[in-house]
């Protein structure tokens, strides 16, 4: 059927067979085309000629260039004749009018539910698709339309894939037309519209146009832009099928930063009434949250592209749960980011590189999530390698002048991760101001990463013990009785990784900065022990093991169990060692402990009444002073009024040594 005319039906609709017929003249036509041209005169559409065929329906049409002119559709094999007449069309423009036409007796078919003639018809329209799909720019939209209206009623099998394989051949000429089409259907989510973004998933021909176009909807419109909203829905749909991940080379980055940043978009966003609160990991159902959607699209991208391992350990850890939550959302890109350096090291470099230019984003969210994925992907040396090592310091450096407290907090983060590279232990005269000036923040979050990159730069080899030991005393002290449990518990681990590196200076007899530190420091430890805080005793426990080795005192055994049974006759044994190794300190010891008397916590205060006890009992007559001797005794006499219980008994006690 070389240059047959497709026409319209004027009374009745056209039959399945003709249908049938059209769409095979249409792909005889393709293969013609691709045969080299013809030196004679070629015919001219209506110039051709079938032979009769009892099976097919005549086709009743009109000419745009004369009305009333008819045409019959010629036979798939029959050959073309000279032309001849005086009238004469362009073909192309001719062609043109016919596949509108064609378009829009498609449209019309498939919004008739039912019709016998759906999946003929869509098969001939997708055959001209595949012929002239880009002669229909107009029409896209409401063969969409119909799509959608039709594909839910269509059986499965043959008719339900015919009309798919429109969609597909559409997709491949108008991929944007037939994202914008169907993303006002995909929300709220739509069956119909799920089918049709899964059927384009399949088809590799046309995926990956298709995914680029979400993608560019999705970073054109973020946040809770329903356009942006759409998108991430559809992606979902989309690399939930086998195979489709594939499809995202060159552009995977792309998209896991769009979603990573969108779930940040979604965290801070004004929640809507049908959106739940908390999103519930054990659901196995279809998303019912656009958080939720965009958390199962990036499982979905990772698992596709052999990063299953990386979706269990955000899973282990709690990352997919932050990573959706306002004040929890960087936690989860720091998560997802160290499980990326483990177990998907793949895509590192090209993270890296498109992280860069996203530094200096003036969006918040983009340019917080890419500052907190760099930090984290800082943690891979190869990925670090990357840039120059002063170049990384200095951007870390700036952020810590930066007045928002989140930029400070993973910039700390950052030097942490450089801490860990044995290469950069050099710079440490300029990691080392930023670190201690940060152990004077107001926010624990701050704070807390200082002290983690302290921790690290210690544990390094050649680490600088007797510089951090002389620098940390000062600044260190107070945080051990630090009212945020967390940065206690880090502050007492953070002395006792000191101790331990510098156990070596101990030995030698080198009486510095690191053993006046231990000895002011051993009073809060030894009633940390009964920390109410589990991190906060544990670190204590910890941190006075490691003095008990690095100072060889042989007390190992009764410190852990002052710790673990809270015995009085085991801290008894500690006191006196203590006032017989340390006796000049003894009155220190004692105007420390004094202090936790007022403590709001009743453990602590029990367990300084009981110390000071112990501390007089086995002191010398005339190393302590009068007057301290009146002001602690007077303390506990009126702790002997206390309301709990224990620490009425406990100051009743020690009040008798006087």
């Amino acid at each position: 059927m070389a240059g047959g005319v497709w026409g319209w039906v004027q009374e009745t609709p056209m039959g399945a067979l003709t249908l049938t017929a059209v769409a095979e003249g249409i792909r005889a036509r393709q293969g013609w085309s691709r045969e080299p041209p013809s030196t004679g005169p070629q015919p001219e559409p209506w110039e051709l000629k079938p032979e009769a065929e009892p099976q097919t329906q005549a086709l009743t049409t009109h000419s745009e260039t004369e009305p009333g002119c008819g045409a019959t559709v010629p036979e798939a094999g029959s050959e073309p004749r000279s032309p001849e007449g005086p009238h004469q069309v362009p073909q192309s423009s001719w062609e043109e009018g016919v596949l509108a036409d064609l378009a829009l007796y498609t449209a019309a078919c498939l919004e008739e539910a039912g019709f016998a003639g759906t999946q003929a018809t869509a098969f001939t329209l997708s055959s001209a698709l595949e012929a002239r799909g880009e002669r229909l720019e107009d029409q896209v939209h409401a063969l969409v339309r119909g799509l959608l209206a039709q594909v839910p009623t269509l059986a499965e099998g043959r008719p339900r894939r015919a009309a798919l394989r429109v969609l597909s051949a559409l997709a491949l000429e108008h991929a944007q037309d037939v994202v914008c089409a169907l993303l006002p259907r995909s929300l709220p989510p739509d069956r119909a519209a799920a089918e049709l973004w899964h059927s384009l998933s399949r088809n590799q021909r046309v995926n990956g146009q298709v995914l680029v176009q979400l993608l560019w909807a999705l970073k054109g419109a973020s946040g809770p832009e329903p356009q942006a909203l759409a998108a991430t829905r559809a992606l979902g749909e989309m690399l939930a099928v086998s195979g489709c991940v594939g499809a995202t080379r060159g552009f995977y980055s792309h998209l896991l930063l769009a979603l990573v940043t969108q779930l940040h978009e979604l965290a801070h966003s004004p929640r809507s009434p049908d959106m739940p609160k908390i999103w519930d990991l054990s659901h196995r159902g279809p998303p019912h949250s656009h958080a939720s959607c965009a958390v199962e699209a990036l499982k979905a991208l990772l698992t596709g592209d052999g990063g299953r391992m990386v979706v269990m350990c955000m899973e282990q850890a709690g990352g997919w749960r932050r990573l959706v939550g306002a004040h929890t959302h960087l936690e989860g890109v720091l998560l997802l980011a160290s499980a990326m350096v483990a177990h998907a090291d793949h895509h590192l470099r090209g993270l890296f590189a498109d992280l860069l230019p996203r530094l200096r984003s003036a969006d918040d969210p983009q340019r917080l999530t890419a500052m907190a994925f760099f930090t984290g992907l800082l943690q891979s040396r190869p990925t670090a390698r990357l840039l120059r090592e002063d170049v990384i310091l200095e951007r870390l450096l700036t952020w810590q002048g930066d007045p928002e407290p989140t930029v400070r907090w993973l910039g700390l983060l950052g030097l942490g991760h450089l801490a860990l590279n044995r290469r950069k232990v050099r710079h440490v005269s300029a990691l080392l101001p930023a670190l201690l000036g940060a152990l004077g923040e107001g926010d624990a979050r701050l704070v807390g990463a200082a002290l983690g990159a302290l921790k690290r730069l210690l544990l390094r080899p050649r680490a600088p013990v007797r510089l951090l030991s002389s620098e940390l005393g000062p600044r260190l002290r107070p945080l051990l009785d630090d009212t945020r449990d967390s940065v206690r518990a880090s502050a007492v681990g953070l002395l006792g990784t000191l101790v331990r590196r510098g156990r070596g200076m101990l030995r030698l007899g080198l009486r510095g900065p690191l053993r006046r530190l231990v000895l002011q420091s051993l009073v809060p430890l030894l009633l940390r022990l009964h920390d109410p805080s589990p991190d906060a005793a544990e670190s204590s426990e910890w941190t006075l093991a490691c003095c008990d080795q690095a100072f060889c005192w042989g007390m190992l055994e009764e410190m852990v169990t002052v710790a673990r049974h809270d015995s009085p006759e085991a801290l008894s044994h500690v006191c006196h060692r203590l006032v017989r190794w340390y006796p000049g300190h003894v009155p220190n010891f004692l105007s420390q402990t004094q202090g936790y008397l007022r403590s709001p916590q009743d453990p602590l205060r029990r367990a300084a009444a009981m110390l000071i006890g112990f501390l007089v009992h086995h002191a010398s007559p005339g190393c302590i002073n009068q007057d301290l001797l009146d002001s602690l005794f007077h303390d506990l006499g009126r702790l002997q009024s206390d309301p709990e219980p224990a620490v009425a008994t406990a100051a009743h006690v020690s009040a008798q040594q006087g």
